[in-house]
């Protein structure tokens, strides 16, 4: 997703009225020292330093929005400059250029691959205000005690360091974080129900040949993978001992699928940004494709039929987080604990949500929701109200149920993870062959 943000401003209020009272009558003080807590663990920014930090964040699309960054600035009083681009280039952004940042906004299989070049510090969870509440996909990896956990690069697996310095990942949770969790969803295939002509079910379906040149799928390799494994697999083409980490012969195989479907005039096309997959499909070029949620969101307002549709074989999840650059330190790293704290906060979670994401803290962005806005996009209800997008454009009429239900029943049925495989050399260079084929 390559949406551009202006700059914008941030600083997260850890202690609620007491901190906003103070940032708003400006009072006048001395700045902290770094790591200096205050009764919740998390230091206090003093007014007269406050409308001088500039947080510099950058990350996808999906979550580096303009609304978010005003809001920071209105709520908190200092700036954050926010820069989107595409996942490859936040990978290497995170390793190459560590002084250009303080905040990471990245996902969970981008975490794999760049945690272990020390470019992020890791966090201290006594700093975080609402740990306990954040959704235990994210420390347990399970939804509920009795969730299997789905194949690919699951968040918790990446989500916890031994301490200060750590590079290698732990296997349990400990007190540091390598992010801390703020959006994910559930994937699947979007569809045009004025266009498809027929019922769609499973993932196989987008090999139709009653689909030729209507179709797409992302161009990012560790999330295209996974979607074309779903494929192979729903169409009985490939067999996985485990789709999140397979072997050279089966991604061979699965490569091999992509290009014959390639050549046969398959694909109408391959996107790699938010707004490229909203025109594919708000045009009619494309029917049915590899989609976002808030995508699905976007094609909607525009009064065009989309749905976000549920496939028997299950979902492709993904899970993205804030991270804090290794270079960040006094009164940039207070801030910056402070910005996640507000960022979990509930105002944020809720704006996501009306997205058709999911917050990482449930309980918050319930508080900053409606009780039929609640109902509908997290207890998959019939609307009891138009549904409206968060820009206030209307999506859904009262009486609509969301795409595949509930929050338990979507996080539910998770297949797979957005993964980075051992082979992940090999399955990129073979990913680079079928797009140039």
């Amino acid at each position: 997703m390559t949406e551009k943000t202006p700059d914008t401003t941030t600083n997260a209020a850890a202690e609620g009225v007491s901190r906003r009272t103070l940032l708003k009558t400006g009072a006048a003080a001395a700045g902290v020292a770094a790591g200096s807590g205050a009764v919740t663990g998390f230091p206090t920014i003093w007014a007269q330093n406050i409308k001088n930090v500039t947080l510099r964040q950058f990350g996808t699309g999906v979550s580096n929005l303009n609304a978010i960054a005003d809001k920071v600035k209105q709520d908190l009083g200092f700036t954050l400059q926010m820069t989107a681009l595409d996942s490859d280039s936040v990978t290497q952004r995170t390793v190459t250029q560590p002084d250009s940042y303080d905040i990471a906004d990245i996902e969970y299989w981008i975490c794999k691959k760049v945690y272990p070049t020390g470019a992020l510090q890791p966090m201290d969870v006594k700093k975080i205000k609402y740990y306990d509440q954040i959704v235990p996909i994210f420390t347990t990896g399970k939804l509920t005690p009795e969730s299997k956990i789905a194949q690919g690069t699951a968040p918790h697996t990446v989500s916890f360091v031994e301490g200060p310095g750590a590079k290698t990942f732990a296997k349990g949770q400990t007190g540091w974080m390598t992010l801390i969790p703020t959006i994910y969803n559930a994937d699947t295939l979007g569809i045009r129900p004025d266009l498809v002509g027929r019922p769609i079910g499973n993932w196989k379906d987008i090999l139709d040949p009653k689909f030729k040149g209507k179709t797409s799928i992302l161009n990012i390799p560790s999330i295209g993978i996974m979607d074309a494994a779903m494929i192979c697999e729903s169409a009985g083409l490939v067999s996985y001992g485990d789709k999140g980490n397979m072997t050279e012969d089966e991604i061979d195989k699965t490569i091999a699928v992509l290009i014959e479907a390639k050549r046969n005039g398959q694909f109408r096309a391959f996107w790699k940004t938010f707004d490229e997959s909203v025109n594919l499909m708000a045009s009619g070029e494309v029917i049915i494709q590899s989609m976002w949620s808030p995508a699905v969101t976007a094609v909607k307002s525009k009064g065009i039929p989309c749905v976000y549709q549920p496939l028997a074989e299950g979902y492709r999840a993904w899970g993205g987080g804030l991270g804090i650059g290794k270079n960040v330190k006094g009164l940039q790293l207070d801030a910056a604990y402070e910005y996640i704290n507000w960022y979990l906060s509930g105002w944020c979670g809720a704006y996501l949500n009306r997205q058709g994401y999911y917050s990482a803290c449930l309980t918050t962005a319930k508080e900053h929701m409606s009780p039929e806005e609640w109902a509908f996009w997290m207890e998959g209800k019939p609307a009891a109200i138009d549904i409206k997008s968060p820009d206030g454009k209307e999506i859904e009429k009262a009486g609509a149920v969301r795409d595949g239900g509930s929050f338990e029943e979507r996080m539910g049925r998770v297949a797979c993870w957005n993964a980075v495989m051992d082979k992940d050399r090999y399955m990129v260079r073979k990913w680079n062959e079928f797009i140039a084929a």
